[in-house]
C-alpha cells in the first residue's frame, strides 16, 4: 500500500472513530499527526481481531486510569454518537473503573460523561 493510500485509509478510520468531531490536521503540517494517522488509525484501528467498540473500551480504560478528563470526554461522545455505548454503559464503565483506578481518578470523569450525554442528546433532538 502506498503512503498516500495508508494516509487515506487512516484518515477514513479517524473520521469514523471520532464522528467528524475531532478536526484533522491537513497532511504535511504535523509529522506527529501524519504518523498517528498512518500507524494508529491505518494499521492498528483497522486490525480485525477487535471491533471498534472493543478498541474504544480498552482505550477508555487506559484514559480513565490516567485521569485524562478531556480525552475521556471525546471518547465518551464518540462512543455515544457511533452507538457503541449507551449512557447507562458509560456510567457503568466509571463505576467499574473506580474499583481499579480509584475515586480520585474517576470522580472528575462523572461530570464529563454527563456533559457528553447531554450534548449528544441535544444534537439528536436538533437533527
Amino acid at each position: 500500500m502506498s503512503d498516500d493510500e495508508r494516509f487515506e485509509k487512516g484518515m477514513e478510520k479517524f473520521k469514523e472513530v471520532y464522528c467528524g468531531d475531532v478536526v484533522p490536521i491537513p497532511r504535511g503540517q504535523s509529522d506527529f499527526f501524519d504518523l498517528m494517522i498512518e500507524n494508529l488509525f491505518c494499521d492498528v484501528w483497522t486490525r480485525p481481531a477487535l471491533s471498534q467498540r472493543d478498541r474504544r473500551l480498552v482505550m477508555m480504560g487506559a484514559i480513565c486510569a490516567l485521569g485524562e478528563s478531556m480525552t475521556f470526554g471525546i471518547q465518551a461522545k464518540a462512543a455515544l454518537k457511533n452507538e457503541e455505548l449507551n449512557p447507562e454503559q458509560l456510567r457503568e464503565i466509571l463505576i467499574h473503573m473506580t474499583q481499579y483506578v480509584g475515586y480520585p481518578r474517576v470522580a472528575p470523569l462523572v461530570g464529563v460523561v454527563e456533559q457528553q450525554i447531554a450534548a449528544v442528546e441535544k444534537e439528536k433532538s436538533e437533527a
